[in-house]
């Protein structure tokens, strides 16, 4: 469950975070042990207007580490250029944010510390990058290839999103023309024909009663549709929805084995970028665990637990299906020479490839059959509200 909690830090700074925690008794273990003094916890309910506050009080992660890295570069301390952030930004919450990351670099702590001390804002892989880095002392090569990976990793999810808008369009389009038909032409052309008499087609005759129902019952019908899309968006808000409707999604042959290529191809970055950093293969597959979905978890836990007992990282993947004959080879060129790393990166985009090719040929098929598909159905509401007068013509005749 989501909470909404305000804190207070040893140094009297004030916090209101949104964490994610089964209990309240959780978030207070957890403040306990960053020191902190919990004021307040209220549980978040899912409405529109949490929605936007929490939209509001995101904070830019992405945009924040490009800032940090352009001012490292330039030969600014750490110090420096938290104070450079703090007095630039405009936003409240934001500001507050960045003004307790600088007070807890001031009292001496590292800054993965101060990083990790604000639960619900930086991620662990977050977190774990800039740690790796304070090893090393390359914060601002870190940063860079957190920024990298960061652009890398929403190129397929913008190719998606941009291949999804124009079939989108049309699903709304066509959606909102057939709905004009039944719900407004459709009942005008029933009163048209109710003193018609005569062998009338039965589908025509269908849609006339369907035409009279909505005539006589307006205020119901349109009351049943909105109250059927309310409980539609409320069910697709439940996480536990959304998991079902995604398990049945990746049960189509050809797309659920695309999908299952994306997380792939996300764990393989994201493995990848930890490894240059210095994170032991194991614990960056752990952190990497989440991006995975239920079934692909458990084959990735098993897989940790056999490179733990000493079987080369290849062969685990291998072992547990996850990966490809690419990924195969690349990973034990990366074994041999001992840049698992890049390798992993370079599996990446083998598969970031494939599924571009594949996000443009589905989408060049898609099209014109959904615009085929709509222009059926307008066609086939208009005649068949044509087919009395044709009957008629025909009698006549």
């Amino acid at each position: 469950m989501r909470y909404l909690v305000k804190a207070a830090k040893a140094d009297n700074a004030l916090l209101t975070l949104e964490i994610d925690s089964p209990d309240e008794a959780g978030i207070r273990a957890h403040a306990e042990l960053q020191g902190c003094t919990i004021l307040a916890i209220e549980p978040l309910q899912l409405s529109l207007a949490r929605i936007s506050l929490r939209r509001r009080h995101k904070f830019p992660v992405l945009l924040f580490s490009r800032e940090l890295l352009a001012l490292l570069s330039a030969g600014l301390s750490l110090t420096e250029a938290m104070d450079t952030l703090v007095e630039k930004e405009l936003n409240d919450f934001n500001r507050k944010l960045l003004e307790t990351l600088r007070a807890l670099l001031y009292q001496g702590k590292s800054f993965s510390n101060a990083l990790h001390a604000q639960p619900g804002i930086f991620s662990e892989f977050y977190v774990a990058t800039v740690r790796a880095s304070e090893h090393t002392g390359s914060l601002a090569e870190a940063l860079g290839r957190y920024v990298k990976y960061q652009e890398q990793s929403d190129v397929i999810r913008k190719r998606i999103v941009s291949a999804s808008i124009y079939p989108a369009l049309l699903l709304a389009v066509g959606g909102l023309v057939s709905m004009f038909l039944m719900f407004y032409v459709v009942p005008r052309f029933s009163r048209v024909y109710e003193d018609i008499r005569g062998d009338v087609p039965f589908f025509s005759k269908l849609l006339m009663e369907w035409g009279r129902f909505v005539s006589g019952h307006a205020a119901l019908v349109v009351g049943g549709a909105l109250v059927l899309a309310g409980l539609a968006a409320y069910w697709l808000s439940q996480p536990g929805s959304r998991a079902w409707l995604m398990q049945r999604f990746r049960r189509i042959p050809a797309i659920g084995e695309r999908v299952r290529l994306y997380q792939l191809s996300r764990l393989y970055r994201t493995v990848g970028m930890l490894l240059r950093g210095g994170i032991p293969v194991v614990a960056a597959i752990d952190m990497a665990k989440g991006l995975l979905s239920n079934e692909l978890q458990l084959r990735l836990a098993s897989a940790a637990h056999e490179i733990r007992e000493g079987v080369s990282p290849s062969q685990a993947m291998d072992r547990n299906q996850l990966g490809t004959p690419v990924s195969s080879r690349l990973l034990r060129v990366g074994e041999r020479t001992g840049q698992m790393g890049e390798m992993m990166e370079r599996t990446a985009e083998f598969m970031e490839d494939e599924l571009a090719r594949w996000i443009d040929w589905f989408t060049r098929l898609f099209e014109p059959l959904l615009m085929a598909f709509i222009g059926i159905v307008i066609g086939l509401i208009v005649v068949l509200m044509y087919m009395p007068i044709f009957e008629l013509a025909s009698s006549i005749q």
